[in-house]
């Protein structure tokens, strides 16, 4: 899939289904996509990924028709447009709470006045083999702007922010939500009813994080399209956890 199918698809609010990444290895790109997901994320806020390590996934990605997202540690130009040089499907900004924030997200990731730096060497720009109305005219619709909502504000404002030109899609953080709100855990009932009004919303895709084994369906009656389903970590650990279990059961230990 190529990152304008992705953001296509995304926006029409067609079922994808990704996963996180957690280690900075290009290796895990090629093996989880050989997987079947639809997309992966490149979790630079919680795992130690850096300009280049970052880079090498996102090349990875592209090299094998599988989208990189990038859910960026802080919302700071030079991280965005870092992953966006590198020819991301998409960055992932987290605690988005405004929307004046999200207006300056979607600037930040658009080409124009206030807007992102223009470099025809880079990735995205084919290394120069596109010129400078090609890459203009193209490069939105290869990237899509997802702004988490995480936090009593964001909750509170979401419907404004998947209203702003230029986000794309929303996606749900419920355990932030449950920390927020003085819950410890992100089934509780408070965040099912956070969830469900956010995955309604209008003007802009909505998706969450699921842990591997959570049933996906009730999220995508209330309007969710798009589902994170665990990562390298969680799968792995589950997936060994799975097969010890069985060989101590069989050798009756």
């Amino acid at each position: 899939m190529t990152n304008a199918e992705f953001r296509a698809r995304l926006t029409a609010r067609e079922p994808l289904v990704g996963a996180f990444l957690k280690t900075p290895h290009p290796i895990i790109v090629e093996v989880m996509a050989r997987a079947g997901f639809d997309f992966l994320v490149v979790d630079a806020e919680h795992a130690p990924f850096d300009r280049g390590s970052t880079d090498a996934m996102v090349m990875t990605g592209r090299a094998i028709g599988c989208p990189i997202v990038v859910r960026v540690p802080v919302a700071t130009p030079d991280w965005i447009l870092s992953v966006l040089d590198a020819g991301a499907a998409g960055v992932m900004v987290p605690h988005v709470e405004t929307v004046v924030q999200a207006e300056a997200l979607a600037r930040a990731v658009s080409y124009g006045p206030g807007g992102r730096g223009f470099a025809g060497t880079t990735r995205a720009a084919d290394y120069a083999g596109r010129t400078l109305p090609e890459h203009l005219g193209t490069a939105r619709s290869e990237l899509a702007l997802i702004c988490q909502i995480e936090d009593r504000d964001g909750v509170i404002n979401h419907a404004g922010i998947a209203a702003v030109d230029g986000v794309d899609a929303l996606f749900i953080g419920r355990a932030d939500l449950a920390v927020a709100h003085g819950l410890d855990s992100f089934f509780a009932p408070e965040v099912a009813e956070m969830t469900r009004t956010i995955l309604a919303a209008e003007g802009a895709a909505t998706g969450l994080y699921c842990p591997p084994g959570e049933a996906l369906e009730p999220h995508g009656s209330a309007g969710g399209s798009f589902f994170v389903v665990g990562s390298e970590h969680t799968l792995m650990q589950g997936g060994g956890a799975a097969v010890t279990a069985a060989f101590r059961q069989g050798v009756g230990r």
